[in-house]
């Protein structure tokens, strides 16, 4: 909801969300001597993804919400710690008709989609015959209620602001896990790998790994992330101005790109660009991109950390101009990289091996037991193969049987003789014989 004055009000603050109401925007001093005011925004762009895997479902839920002026109104006049304490779930029964309709559909159309995914991945982990985590598929439905599948209720809205609320605390955190595993078994892949090298070979890669992580620390200055020499770097090289006549309410608008009067992680892990590039260069085999990612992030939340005053995941610009007022803005020691500060313990290392060498015993058993598996299936098959052939054989002779008993029984029978008129027959048991043409004597009648 754009207006030529609308400004973007942000709503769920720990969220990364953002609704759009219409109020009047907060005017920023321009010095027009330095630089001209920035044109009005008409169609900015749409707030970044928040990663969350209910993240479309998060975005259309608050869009309709926004579209309702009961919803809305309580919107605006609801501080952050009343909405993340269920205040504003109970407003849910005063929305409108239509909106609840909407909600109810939007919730439906949730539900089959975690549960077709669901039912994927269970077919996927069964057909590998893997254990099934139901206590994590589980934990897919926390941002509603399952157990009501068809209509959106107060309890679904409260789910689904706490359920945000909370992963996207923890979602930074994931990300330094995910991290420190990825350095880790990087690590443990370069160990493996010298293993299987001869001494002098591996000698070479030795001295290669140390060169490239010379190399990689063998860098300009970088300048504190938020500091008064960072943001002026910024403001000489990607605005083009005077260090001179650096002024913290423009360098803000110059910087606040989507016009909302805040600073969000997106927008402040922009101004860091300048300094990543002093370090990473994609095209370098020394520089880990990864790395670098994980660079922007420790530098983001330095800065929060610093000017974020109210933990609300933005920095206003009121936040902003009071931190350049700090000695902290005047820090000039140069920033602490990743190469100074290992992302894991050898504790930790330890502990990763441990569970990679427990994951391959693993693998390595179901590999034999399948195997054992395959081998009693075949044993059964060739089993099964015998027993048909021999019921073949047994069909076969049943009906060389039946046709036997159908075909004329002339093997080990006398044929029939045709006698003149008046001959007497031959019958069993006579002990007479006869030649052709013999005619035997009449008995004498007495």
């Amino acid at each position: 909801m754009w207006t030529r004055r609308g400004t973007r009000h942000c709503f769920w603050l720990v969220l990364f969300m953002c609704i759009w109401v219409c109020k009047d925007a907060v005017p920023i001093a321009l010095d027009n001597k330095k630089v001209d005011p920035p044109s009005e925004k008409l169609d900015p762009p749409e707030s970044a993804d928040t990663g969350l895997h209910y993240d479309r479902y998060l975005r259309e839920v608050i869009d309709f919400l926004e579209k309702d002026p009961h919803f809305r109104e309580k919107l605006h006049n609801t501080d952050m710690e009343a909405i993340k304490q269920g205040q504003l779930a109970k407003e849910l029964d005063f929305v409108s008709h239509h909106v609840r309709t909407k909600l109810d559909e939007l919730k439906r159309q949730e539900v089959n989609r975690l549960r077709t995914l669901i039912r994927a991945k269970q077919d996927m982990e069964g057909g590998k015959g893997l254990t099934m985590d139901y206590e994590a598929l589980l934990r897919q439905f926390e941002h509603l209620n399952h157990m009501n599948p068809h209509t959106f209720e107060v309890e679904d809205l409260d789910r689904l602001i706490k359920s945000a609320t909370s992963d996207l605390e923890n979602f930074d955190k994931e990300r330094h896990e995910d991290f420190k595993r990825h350095e880790m078994r990087k690590e443990h892949e370069r160990r493996e790998h010298l293993k299987t090298l001869d001494e002098e070979t591996r000698k070479r890669e030795e001295e290669h790994y140390e060169e490239m992580r010379r190399k990689h620390a063998d860098h300009p200055k970088v300048n504190h992330p938020g500091s008064q020499d960072q943001l002026k770097e910024v403001w000489e090289e990607a605005d083009g101005l005077d260090p001179e006549d650096f002024d913290p309410r423009t360098f803000f608008s110059l910087h606040d790109t989507n016009g909302d009067h805040y600073f969000d992680e997106q927008e402040l892990e922009a101004l860091f660009t300048k300094e990543l590039e002093k370090i990473y260069d994609p095209n370098q085999e020394e520089d880990d991109m990864i790395e670098m990612e994980e660079e922007r992030l420790r530098m983001r939340e330095h800065v929060m950390n610093e000017v974020d005053t109210n933990k609300d995941r933005l920095v206003s610009l009121q936040e902003f101009v009071a931190a350049t007022k700090k000695k902290e803005f005047l820090d000039t020691d140069p920033w602490e990289t990743l190469e100074q500060n290992q992302a894991y313990t050898d504790q930790e290392m330890r502990e990763f091996e441990e569970h990679l060498a427990r994951e391959e015993n693993d693998l390595n058993q179901k590999t034999v037991d399948l195997q054992k598996q395959r081998q009693e299936l075949e044993r059964q098959q060739e089993t099964l193969n015998a027993q048909k052939v021999e019921l073949q054989q047994a069909m076969e002779h049943m009906d060389q049987l039946k046709q036997q008993k159908t075909e004329p029984e002339v093997k080990g029978n006398v044929a029939p003789v045709s006698l003149g008129e008046g001959a007497m027959p031959v019958l069993p048991g006579d002990s007479q014989s006869f030649s052709p043409g013999h005619q035997q004597d009449s008995p004498v009648q007495s």
